[in-house]
């Protein structure tokens, strides 16, 4: 996202999102990508869940339908486009917005190509549980949160309110929206998506209010429903500069990005990536048989193909 991170992993075994590192993909790269003239496809994958489930399905597809090898490698978000531009993968699948390394990698080196949108429009914000929205409605309006500070407070947010983040590695406003909005409060990082969801629902269980980073799609919002913090409104160019950002997020449109070599002679798997499009609650229903009925990717990818053929074949290139 502007937000989010998988140590390599090979085969179908997406790695649990757990906080480990994640693989620094420009000194490695797979030994499958911008294979020449090979039946191979290198995917990056981020660490959240949703990513991983369009790379579930793609894979899936791509090895069962076209006959390709596919291996994926999950990469912090920014790294991944270095990978992408040097041929270390072949393709981002889910994308939210990096216009520094579009204009670097798109429109001056040409070393990406576009590969359209994914069909998923994605939208990251604060979110406190609903029924203390029901309960206290002016704390889904930012100029009121300090008021719920004290209820807010943890352990570990030293005093003030918690505002609970994932990953470091995330690219965020929170911390600069805390300061620029005279909030007191402190952002605090579960350390992966994983164990803040893990975190949500210890929460929920407890019936304790919380204020939290989140973000759409997510398949949470069914186990644990959460009303959105009006932040002050997004206006084009108002996080331009991250260190005074005082607005809210966008709704961003996701999107797909090829290595140009591949997007040009990748064959029916590049024309198979670029009409790969489905809907929120497509990759919702996988993600959720994934993180949360604990299926394999690849369980998760078959068990999807399987109903939704009608969708699906209209990828396959003609």
């Amino acid at each position: 996202m502007r937000r989010r991170t998988i140590a390599a992993a090979t085969a179908f075994g997406l790695l649990a999102l757990t906080g480990c590192g994640a693989a620094d993909m420009t000194k490695q790269s797979s030994p499958y990508a911008d294979a020449h003239g090979a039946r191979t496809v290198t995917l990056s994958v981020q660490s959240w869940v949703g990513a991983q489930a369009n790379a579930a399905v793609a894979r899936y597809l791509l090895e069962h339908e076209l006959g390709y090898r596919v291996d994926t490698v999950q990469i912090d978000e920014v790294p991944a486009w270095d990978a992408l531009s040097q041929g270390r993968v072949d393709a981002i699948l889910e994308d939210w917005g990096h216009p520094e390394q579009e204009q670097r990698y798109v429109e001056d080196k040409k070393t990406i190509a576009p590969g359209g949108e994914l069909g998923v429009t994605g939208h990251i914000g604060w979110f406190v549980p609903k029924h203390f929205a029901d309960a206290h409605p002016d704390v889904t309006d930012w100029k009121h949160l300090n008021a719920y500070a004290d209820r807010l407070r943890t352990a570990e947010s030293g005093g003030k309110g918690q505002l609970l983040d994932g990953s470091p590695s995330y690219v965020t406003n929170d911390k600069a929206l805390v300061k620029n909005l005279d909030l007191d409060y402190q952002v605090v990082f579960s350390g992966s998506e994983a164990a803040q969801i893990t975190q949500i629902k210890q929460f929920a269980k407890e019936k304790k209010p919380f204020l939290t980073y989140w973000y759409k799609p997510q398949w949470l919002f069914e186990q644990v429903p959460m009303t959105e913090v009006k932040l002050p409104a997004y206006e084009e160019g108002c996080d331009a500069d991250p260190e005074k950002v005082a607005c809210a997020y966008p709704h961003t449109p996701l999107r797909k990005f090829l290595n140009a070599r591949f997007a040009d002679g990748g064959g029916r798997a590049a024309a198979f990536l670029k009409n790969f499009r489905w809907t929120t609650r497509a990759q919702n229903e996988v993600a959720l048989m994934i993180a949360d009925r604990k299926l394999s990717p690849e369980e998760a990818a078959e068990r999807w193909v399987r109903k939704n053929g009608p969708i699906w074949r209209a990828w396959l290139p003609k």
